[in-house]
């Protein structure tokens, strides 16, 4: 796991191409576009502050939303820009374009510890497409390659994979190497009891996560709609809840495993239940708790854990020494439904001996709105990056920088 950092190569006068995660959330606010959360651009700061006192000449790349290869003025990276200079304290020069002679006049012209951001990648298809003259003409802006965006690393494109081969100094920046230590080193050997928590909607896209979990959690708790194709592999009825019938063998299959490997596997054991769900309007009918041990009724859908389990999950949290939880237990995002997420998120939080890690998407949006992100030891800023590194996958843009 030990891939070579900004720490380990000469970084004075260099000009330095970082690949950073500023695909930021936007949204319209009184006629104008904001952003609407910053930490991927805050929790690149580190890299960059350590690059500027360096002496680097630092260029920054990135991609905003999914433009499929045209110029759009709705995702540029102005706006990001003038974000970082703000929560840097110091100038960022914003280039029009990313590769070129605009890109090249700005690179040849930064002096040291100055930082300018490059515009969106994603306005050429070159750049998903993994084009090697679109890699070269990235790499021509530079001297040094650094990667600080774990969350694009699972996407060989060029800015993550194919720029690697162009540029002789290459090295991770300080993000990567974090979440490299906590998803990785740190979930090789956890301490023990290792506790993990799985929710959101699909057990197909969990499943290999719960399979590689399962040869070293001592307990792995469910939540979520996941958690009704497990139902339904026990033979229960679950209404009319969000469920995948045809992957009730992949959850029979899991229960197994479990059993065989000694590991604990816990299941809802009550459910918060609603007869009519929009989630586009985030309103639900009047729902109710059903009993421990009741089936959902033809014609509702569960759509929270309830407060036995609530108890049941969290007195697991309890007693752990490394927690790490990917997924929702509800529909968090309608307040009616958030209960069961929140709560969890609140039992991590409390256990503040143990090693919390936070394991992307919208676990991590649930820990931010329970207001407890401050509590947990890491927060990855990954989605689908921390699920295929969880699966055990080799991820392209780690795979194209060299070890130490």
């Amino acid at each position: 796991m030990a891939k070579l950092t900004i720490r380990d190569i000469p970084l004075k006068g260099k000009r330095v191409l970082v690949r950073v995660d500023y695909n930021v959330p936007l949204q319209e606010k009184d006629g104008q576009q904001v952003i609407t959360n910053d930490t991927r651009i805050r929790e690149t700061l580190p890299t960059i502050k350590y690059l500027v006192g360096e002496g680097a000449r630092v260029l920054l790349c990135a991609h905003l939303g999914r433009p499929k290869g045209k110029r759009d003025p709705q995702q540029s990276l102005a706006l990001p820009a003038k974000k970082l200079a703000e929560l840097l304290g110091q100038p960022v020069q914003f280039v029009d374009d990313c590769v070129g002679e605009k890109a090249e006049k700005a690179a040849a012209e930064l002096k040291d510890g100055e930082v300018a951001l490059l515009e969106n990648l994603r306005f050429y298809n070159e750049e998903e497409a993994n084009d090697d003259a679109f890699s070269a003409k990235l790499a021509k802006l530079a001297d040094v390659y650094v990667n600080d965006a774990f969350g694009a690393a699972h996407r060989a494109h060029a800015s993550t994979a194919g720029v690697a081969k162009h540029v002789p100094v290459r090295a991770i920046g300080f993000l990567m190497e974090k979440e490299l230590r906590f998803l990785g080193d740190e979930l090789e050997n956890p301490k023990k009891p290792f506790v993990v928590i799985l929710g959101g909607a699909k057990v197909s896209d969990k499943i290999k996560v719960i399979d590689r979990l399962l040869e070293r959690a001592d307990t792995i708790l469910i939540g979520g709609a996941m958690a009704y194709t497990f139902a339904l592999a026990q033979g229960k009825k679950i209404g009319k809840s969000l469920s995948e019938p045809d992957k009730v063998h992949i959850a029979t299959e899991a229960l197994a495993k479990a059993k065989a490997k000694g590991v604990k596997f816990l299941l809802p054991v009550d459910t918060y239940v609603v007869e009519n769900f929009d989630f586009k309007a985030k309103t639900v009918s009047p729902g109710h708790y059903l009993k421990p041990g009741e089936d959902i009724p033809d014609g509702w859908e569960g759509v929270d854990i309830g407060p036995e389990t609530v108890k049941l999950f969290s007195a697991e949290v309890a007693s752990a020494k490394t927690i790490l939880w990917n997924g929702p237990m509800g529909v968090f995002e309608v307040a009616e439904c958030a209960k069961g997420t929140f709560a969890i998120a609140k039992a991590i939080a409390e256990n503040t001996g143990a090693l919390s890690i936070i394991g992307g998407g919208d676990s991590v949006s649930a820990i931010k709105k329970a207001g407890v992100s401050d509590k947990v030891s890491f927060i990855s800023t990954g989605g689908g990056a921390s699920l295929e590194f969880l699966e055990g996958k080799e991820l392209p843009g780690v795979a194209s920088l060299p070890d130490k």
